[in-house]
């Protein structure tokens, strides 16, 4: 039986063509945290890696950064995004939902560098935190 809305597990994604950070996050809570970064050879990625962290977390559905431009329009990546959020519902049969991902990274650097200065800002560290943004901004999205 799925879990109702307001008590989901979820996982997030920020989706790249070398690095997908993931996050983990309760939508009772609306927070998320990092989990890791996994390394992807033009976008693909390993999925047994994939596999293993669901396997673990048990999430009730997966939320995956949708780049855009700025003004709200489709660029290039989308599509590559997209395709990325088929494979995982494809694969797993879970829900995969899309979340607008502009300025995340921003963020993600941001909060890293407050959490501990310049020595933070790795790049699995900035992939992960944008997906716990990305995480969040669904689950503040859900409140709306």
């Amino acid at each position: 039986m799925p879990a109702s809305i307001g008590s989901r597990t979820a996982l997030g994604f920020d989706y790249g063509t070398k690095h997908i950070g993931i996050s983990v996050g309760q939508e009772f809570t609306g927070t998320a945290r990092p989990l890791k970064a996994i390394k992807a050879k033009d976008g693909i990625p390993n999925f047994d890696l994939i596999q293993a962290i669901i396997k673990e977390w048990q999430p009730d559905i997966l939320v995956v950064g949708l780049p855009l431009n700025m003004d709200g329009t489709e660029q290039p990546f989308t599509a590559r995004a997209k395709k990325f959020a088929n494979r995982l519902h494809g694969r797993f049969g879970l829900e995969v939902v899309m979340q607008d991902e502009r300025l995340t990274t921003a963020d993600a650097k941001q909060s890293l560098f407050a959490q501990g200065g310049y020595r933070n800002l790795q790049k699995d560290n900035i992939d992960c935190q944008s997906a716990v943004v990305i995480l969040e901004s669904w689950f503040e999205s859900q409140y709306l």
